[in-house]
């Protein structure tokens, strides 16, 4: 495992609303993730894990403290750096956000439109060869509600690693599905991830999918409340 940084947080904090409606949600996060770590946060609903992930994700704009995410600072950036970012971050949410109108070859190739540098020839192989990747290379034109929910999640899979992102954040991704179909995503991210050398921030409740995690990082009340190593990297020790 690299002791690169892929993601340094320090003294963040957050807040919703203004004025007497303003509640703090995040109060002088720090936190390291490093560049090939499966990291999986946990935490009571209300803890600031969602939030945490959709500022690292550039999804929401940085307040106070500073957010480097693959080597760009966050705060008080450019809404065009902020894309930038974007495009090397694979996103997976609790639902799996799949277009009902579009098959899922459509599905996962759409997530490759913002790569002009790549040839729609180049992303319909890159597609084709992420759904073999994930079981899915005969649902090629199947559309979404033909899907079980845990097929549904592999395609959200497949969008969110077609391409090659250095960064996956994953929002709850096994919440909608059984132990079965939840282990079985979980289990296919974590090979495809390895396999392409990017790294993975998990939030989840699911206490049966811990161990695939290097890290597991805990919230309480919007604190980084402990941060476990579950391998002996010297650089991680904490």
């Amino acid at each position: 495992m690299s002791s690169k940084r892929v993601v340094t947080i320090n003294h963040l904090n957050h807040a919703f609303g203004k004025g007497k409606l303003r509640k703090p949600v995040l109060f002088d996060v720090d936190l390291d993730i490093f560049a090939g770590e499966i990291v999986i946060m946990t935490g009571p609903s209300g803890s600031g894990k969602t939030t945490l992930l959709t500022l690292i994700g550039g999804l929401r704009s940085v307040q106070s403290g500073r957010v480097k995410v693959l080597g760009q600072e966050l705060y008080g950036v450019s809404q065009e750096r902020l894309v930038r970012v974007r495009t090397q971050i694979g996103f997976i949410f609790q639902s799996h956000n799949l277009l009902s109108c579009l098959t899922v070859e459509q599905n996962v190739r759409m997530s490759l439109r913002l790569h002009q540098n790549i040839s729609f020839a180049e992303r319909s192989l890159m597609t084709r060869n992420i759904l073999e990747a994930v079981g899915l290379g005969e649902t090629l034109n199947f559309y979404p509600n033909s899907l079980s929910g845990g097929q549904q999640q592999r395609v959200a899979i497949a969008r969110a690693l077609v391409s090659q992102p250095q960064l996956v954040l994953a929002d709850e991704p096994t919440a909608a599905l059984d132990s079965k179909s939840g282990r079985n995503v979980v289990e296919i991210l974590q090979q495809l991830a390895k396999q392409q050398g990017c790294t993975i921030l998990l939030v989840t409740h699911d206490n049966r999918i811990l161990d695939i995690a290097d890290r597991i990082v805990h919230m309480e009340d919007g604190r980084l409340a402990k941060d476990t190593a579950l391998v002996s990297d010297s650089f991680l020790s904490l």
